[in-house]
């Protein structure tokens, strides 16, 4: 028992050794560490079913549409015969039925027909990296739910897909299709899911009677940084609706930037895929809040949201 405990005791000091040579590595320091341990803007979509079964034994068909799975997280999911189609958190496919409408918003599935397609429900879902976020939204049904819409089509599951990524119900009845993440009938060739729009140009320094100098991006909108995040390690705490109110700025070459500190001026591999540009390893978003260039409307959001500075700090005036 003894040298099995000593075993133990020295693979977790072998292991506390790596985690600390890895941190020690990485090119940011903490000068201006947050310590802020504030929950993020944007709450954590709850955690997908294990995916051997996702939905239980029996699919969602025997369930009411105001009880049917949430969507959860969105994704983009590149297939060989269709291209980007849009699925669940835990990798199903959702569909688009040609009998519903989408200006208005209108679903034309229900009894039978609701079993075969389950609905899916709004309220949790969050836009997948890379999709206009403002392209979801809910349709209250005739059961009173309320069912996701995409592009304004109400958004369905087969009950016949019975493992992520399969396509069973594209083409059913020549009324039913794949969704693609723009709210368009899933086809190869499309550009369902574009990437998020880069900004023009570089980031540059702008003047504000009340911010003074700070950072905004090539279309003149405003920069922020989130209080959570941390610059030591480099980490984003806003992901899900934060992310979608607050996108990530895209990555710009460095040589580009004008007036900022070139300390640090990193990219952020984020877990969702995004990649998100930092000032002085702070990550750096946009307002969707801010309409025109020079607006300002994310300056002190909820105590967390603060223009950035030429140096990469937080400009906390008022």
């Amino acid at each position: 028992m003894g040298e099995i405990n000593m075993g133990i005791k020295r693979g977790t000091s072998l292991a506390a050794v790596a985690i600390v040579v890895t941190l020690t590595a990485t090119a940011c320091g903490g000068a201006d560490k947050a310590s802020d341990n504030t929950k993020p803007a944007g709450a954590a979509a709850a955690a997908p079913a294990p995916a051997s079964d996702p939905y239980g034994e029996q699919p969602a068909q025997d369930a009411p549409a105001n009880d049917a799975k949430p969507a959860g997280q969105l994704n983009s999911s590149t297939t060989e015969t269709l291209g980007s189609v849009l699925t669940d958190s835990a990798g199903f496919t959702l569909y688009r039925f040609d009998k519903d409408t989408a200006k208005p918003p209108a679903s034309n599935c229900d009894g039978d027909c609701a079993k075969a397609w389950p609905v899916v429900p709004a309220g949790d879902a969050t836009a997948a990296s890379g999709m206009d976020a403002s392209l979801l939204g809910e349709v209250v049904r005739k059961d009173g739910g309320k069912q996701l819409t995409v592009g304004g089509w109400p958004a369905y599951r087969f009950a016949k897909d019975t493992k992520p990524g399969d396509l069973n119900g594209q083409g059913v009845g020549g009324t039913w299709f794949a969704l693609a993440p723009d709210g368009k009938k899933a086809a190869k060739g499309a550009s369902a899911a574009p990437a998020p729009a880069a900004a023009t140009g570089a980031l540059t320094v702008a003047k504000d009677p009340k911010l003074g100098d700070h950072i905004v991006d090539g279309k003149g909108m405003t920069v922020y940084r989130f209080k959570p995040d941390s610059a030591w390690p480099m980490v984003s705490k806003c992901t899900g609706d934060c992310l979608a109110k607050w996108p990530a700025v895209p990555p710009v070459e460095k040589g580009n930037a004008k007036g900022i500190i070139e300390k640090n001026y990193l990219v952020l591999d984020r877990p969702d895929g995004v990649k998100q540009q930092t000032v002085d390893c702070w990550p750096v978003y946009t307002f969707t809040g801010d309409k025109n260039p020079g607006d300002t409307n994310g300056q002190g959001v909820g105590g967390t949201w603060y223009a950035v500075s030429p140096d990469g700090k937080l400009i906390t005036v008022k």
